[in-house]
């Protein structure tokens, strides 16, 4: 079911998004990140995404795992993504904006990310960034989406032990498959 990473990178009062030149998300502001590769660690997979997409280097960050992003679409549970929050010093040079071959990289402030009246940002994020970046604890932030809209969020205090122990994330994971049968 985890296919996926993703992160926020974290400078003072600052995250460093990505402007998504494709789907998913294509045209959005949305955290760096990507697909784990087979037989790879999910803390791992996001070191080397980040450094792939940002050429920040693990050593230049504080890497912390903060929960899971899952959702569900249209009834059936889709995936989800492992979730990390990357803190660089405040005095961290990173020029921006920076054309990638993902999208655009810039920073933007944590009150614009935040601003209701801000339609281009992907729709979960102002439901689940202060958890992110305020909340020493792991949570699971489920999304519920209908004809591509988000209708529901909810955010559950969840184990950190769910980024590498695959016991914990299948007991998790077990509501989702319930689910799918009655689909």
């Amino acid at each position: 079911m985890m296919k996926y990473n993703i992160c926020f990178v974290r400078r003072g009062d600052e995250i460093l998004l990505l402007n998504r030149d494709r789907a998913p998300w294509m045209g959005c502001w949305n955290g760096v990140g990507g697909k784990l590769e087979s037989n790879e660690a999910p803390r791992d997979s996001m070191i080397r995404e980040l450094y792939e997409e940002t050429n920040i280097r693990d050593k230049d960050c504080r890497l912390t795992f903060k929960g899971l992003v899952t959702w569900t679409s249209e009834g059936k549970n889709l995936g989800g993504m492992y979730l990390y929050l990357a803190e660089v010093p405040e005095d961290y040079i990173y020029e921006t904006p920076m054309k990638t071959e993902e999208g655009i990289l810039d920073w933007k402030s944590t009150q614009w990310i935040l601003n209701a009246g801000n339609a281009g940002i992907a729709a979960n994020i102002p439901k689940s960034l202060g958890l992110i970046l305020n909340d020493p604890n792991c949570y699971e932030h489920h999304c519920t989406y209908k004809n591509g809209k988000l209708l529901q969020h909810t955010s559950v205090e969840i184990s950190s032990m769910v980024e590498t122990n695959e016991e914990i994330r299948a007991e998790l994971f077990k509501k989702y498959l319930e689910e799918q049968v009655r689909y």
